[in-house]
C-alpha cells in the first residue's frame, strides 16, 4: 500500500526545508558543543548537563528524520491553479461561525503545515474535512468532539 502524500503549499515546503537546514547545520553544532562541554565535567553517570544535551540531541535527530520523511513523500499544492468555485486544499476561506457569530479566516493545508494561530487547519481535521468541496454561501455542519459546529462560507480565495 502506497503512503498517502503529505500536501504542502510552496511556502510550507520552503519553511520545512529551512527548518531542516537549520536543525542540521546550527542546532547539531550547538548540541555537539554542549556535549563536549558536559563531557569535560567528568563522570557522565551523574552529569545532568550531559543527560540534557543527549535528550536534546535525540529530539533534534527525531525532528530531522520526521522532516526528511515528509519531504520524501510530498505533493505540492499548485496554488496558481486553485479554483475559487469550491473549497480545495490550499484555498483561503472566510467563514462565519454561526453559533459564535464570529468570522474566521482559514486555510486548508496538509498536516505537515498546520498552524492554528495562523488559521491553517488540516485537511484531516473535522472542520477541514467538512469544508472541502463546499461552495460560497453553503452552511456546513461539522461534527467535532465538543459537539456540532456550523459554518457559513462567506468567501473562497486563492
Amino acid at each position: 500500500m502506497a503512503l498517502k502524500p503529505t500536501l504542502l503549499t510552496q511556502k510550507g515546503l520552503e519553511k520545512l526545508e529551512k527548518e531542516l537546514e537549520f536543525l542540521k547545520s546550527v542546532t547539531r553544532k550547538d548540541i555537539a558543543e554542549k556535549l563536549k562541554e558536559a563531557r569535560g565535567h567528568g563522570d557522565l553517570s551523574e552529569n545532568s548537563e550531559y543527560d540534557e544535551a543527549m535528550n536534546e540531541q535525540g529530539l533534534n535527530e527525531a525532528r530531522i528524520a520526521q522532516i526528511e520523511a515528509i519531504l520524501k513523500n510530498v505533493e505540492i499544492i499548485d496554488e496558481d491553479n486553485l479554483s475559487t468555485d469550491v473549497i480545495q486544499h490550499g484555498n483561503n476561506i472566510k467563514v462565519l461561525d454561526v453559533e459564535e457569530n464570529e468570522e474566521r479566516n482559514l486555510q486548508i493545508v496538509g498536516s505537515g503545515e498546520v498552524n492554528v494561530r495562523e488559521g491553517k487547519i488540516s485537511d484531516e481535521s473535522p472542520i477541514g474535512k467538512a469544508l472541502l468541496g463546499h461552495q460560497k454561501g453553503d452552511t456546513v455542519d461539522v461534527e467535532t468532539p465538543s459537539g456540532i459546529l456550523q459554518f457559513k462560507i462567506l468567501d473562497i480565495t486563492k
